[in-house]
Order: structure tokens, then sequence, then C-alpha cells
């Protein structure tokens, strides 16, 4: 990010030193910036639980609309973002913070767990988050334009290194598990297997759509009113119709008898991590919006993909489900608690 975008905490308050910073107001600005950022995000999610269990949309619907938001809506909104953000903007020590801390916790997982593929899902649980469904929306409510080319700088990576590298884990561990069996592995080979996964981490309407934008960027070009006005609307459909779908699947998610699992899987997600993600920005000189951008991303909740790979591995199924949804509920509280906090970071 420009140097500029740093000096100031975040766009909704006041610049200041130290003695401004323990001011007796400032506590008070702090509060009310979260809470008129966060009230929308809530208000959002709580009408989608509402539609969830009146059972206004269904489960068979929930498909469809995840379709709508993430094949349409969504890369809308992250092309336009990055339409007229140039290269020189962009800085990758925060995103390299980020990652530093997020594979020093799934390291440490590994090590606790045991080199297997539950530990390997559990492991991505702690690290991975919801950067799209959630976070788009609340860094672009609290921290403004500034913020959201932190993010997006993020999440055009976010994917492509967590789950390929995820994937590696887990396909390792499943062949040492196949040989401990002594049974034929009929599996893909392992650079097949690697391929496949930075194939889907890059064909994805997620980071497509950052890149193109980005590329576009570079052109000097200017999108036609005409062009640009219906992409501004459907990316400005992305955050609510999000949010409502994150309430819709917390209705219809069950807990269950994993909730104390769950519970330790959120906090761990939820606290942890964003903290583990701040050290590291500060020891790597990272102040300012880009190392609040990233430890606001660090808090976000469990992200959805997890429990795709806890399918596709069968393996701690119902424990994911039931983290996603309790990191979900739990982070109603813990966001907020982020978001003061690293405000005070010096």
């Amino acid at each position: 990010m420009a140097s500029a975008s740093a000096a100031c905490p975040h766009p909704n308050l006041p610049p200041g030193g130290e003695g401004a910073r323990h001011s007796l107001g400032y506590p008070r600005r702090v509060n009310s910036f979260v809470i008129s950022s966060l009230l929308p995000v809530v208000l959002l999610i709580a009408a989608g639980y509402l539609a969830g269990k009146r059972r206004w949309i269904g489960g068979n619907a929930v498909k469809d609309l995840s379709h709508l938001i993430f094949l349409l809506l969504a890369p809308a909104l992250l092309f336009r973002a990055m339409s007229t953000v140039h290269v020189e903007q962009l800085s990758l020590k925060p995103v390299a913070a980020y990652f530093v801390a997020s594979g020093l916790l799934f390291a440490a997982t590994l090590a606790l767990r045991g080199f297997n593929r539950t530990a390997a899902v559990i492991a991505l649980a702690n690290t991975y988050s919801n950067t799209v469904m959630i976070g788009i929306a609340l860094i672009g409510l609290a921290y403004g334009e500034a913020g959201m080319v932190v993010l997006l700088t993020l999440i055009s990576l976010h994917s492509l290194v967590l789950l390929t590298s995820a994937t590696v884990v887990l396909e390792l561990a499943v062949a040492r598990e196949h040989a401990g069996v002594g049974g034929a592995d009929t599996r893909p080979s392992m650079a097949r297997t690697v391929m496949r996964a930075l194939r889907n981490a890059i064909i994805h309407p997620v980071p497509l759509p950052i890149i193109a934008g980005l590329l576009f960027a570079q052109t000097g070009l200017v999108m036609p009113e005409f062009i640009d006005k219906p992409i501004q609307l459907l990316g400005q459909a992305f955050g609510p119709i999000a949010l409502v779908m994150v309430g819709i699947t917390l209705a219809l998610t069950p807990i269950g008898r994993h909730w104390r699992g769950a519970l330790m899987q959120a906090l761990v997600k939820n606290l942890l991590h964003p903290l583990l993600v701040a050290v590291i920005g500060w020891l790597l000189g990272v102040r300012g919006i880009p190392l609040t951008v990233m430890v606001v991303a660090a808090a976000l909740p469990i992200g959805a993909n997890v429990f795709l790979f806890s399918q596709r591995y069968h393996t701690a199924e119902d424990l994911v489900t039931a983290s996603v949804a309790m990191s979900t509920v739990l982070g109603l509280g813990t966001l907020p608690l982020m978001m003061v906090w690293v405000q005070w970071l010096p």
C-alpha cells in the first residue's frame, strides 16, 4: 500500500499520535467505529438466519444462491475494485506476514495432532478465513477503498497458497496411510494432484476477476459508463446477499454433539490466528491499515472451503461443519474485540 494509507489507522477515525490515542475520547470513537461497521453485518446475518429458520429459503435454494454470489456478484465486485489499482500501490509485506503466521499455526497443529488427514483438515480450519462472504463486506464498510485493496491482494493469493499447501499435505498423509496398510495406491500422482490444485485455485471466480481487473488497470483505459454502471450495481448487491446467505447457512447447519470441539476450533481460528498475524506483522514492520486489515482478516470465521476438503478426504466432516457454524456465531463477539484491540497496537 502507499505510505499515505498506512499513516492513518483507518478512514473513519481521525489521525493522531500517542496523546490522541490515549485521550479520553479515543476509546469511545473506536467503539463507535466498530459498532457502526459491524452492526449492518450482524443485522444482515440475522435477517438471513430468520429467513432460514422460517424456511422462506429452503436448503435446495442455497446452492443456487451460492452460485449467484460466487459466479456473478463476486466477480463484478472484485474486477471493479481492482480495475483502478496500479501495481505500485500493492504491498506484499502484509500478505507475507499473514501467510507466515498461518504457516506456523498450520505446522503447529500438525505437530500436536500428528501427520494424518484429520490433522491436516483441522490445521486448514485453524488458518483459512471466510475472506469473501464476510470479509469483503466488513472490510469495505470499516476501512473503505484503502482497506479493500489490501484485502483483495490477500484474497488473490489466499486460496492459491493455503488450499494448494493443504492439498499437498493431505495427499502426502493419504499416501502415508496407504503405505502403512500396504495397500496398492491407485490415487493420481502427487505432481498431477498439485497441478490440479494450482489450476483450480487460479481458474476460479474469486482470483480470476482480481487478476483481470489488475491487468486492466495497467492499460490505463477507462471503462465506459454504460459498462461500468451495471458492474457497479452487481458488485453493490454482493455484500448484503452474501451476508444474508451466511445467516441462512447458519440456520440450516446443526452443531450437535460436536459443540465442544467446535468451540475449541473457533477460539483458535478467531483469536489465536489473528494474534499470531499481529505479532508477525508487527515484527516485519507492518503498520496502519495494512496490519489492521490482515489482523481482521485472520479473525474472520472459518471459510466454507474447509468443509469441502473434509468431505473430499472423508475426515472430520461433522466436526468441521459444526466448527464453521460455531466460528461464525462466535465471530459476532470476537471480531469487534479484535477490531478494537488492533487499534491499540503501537
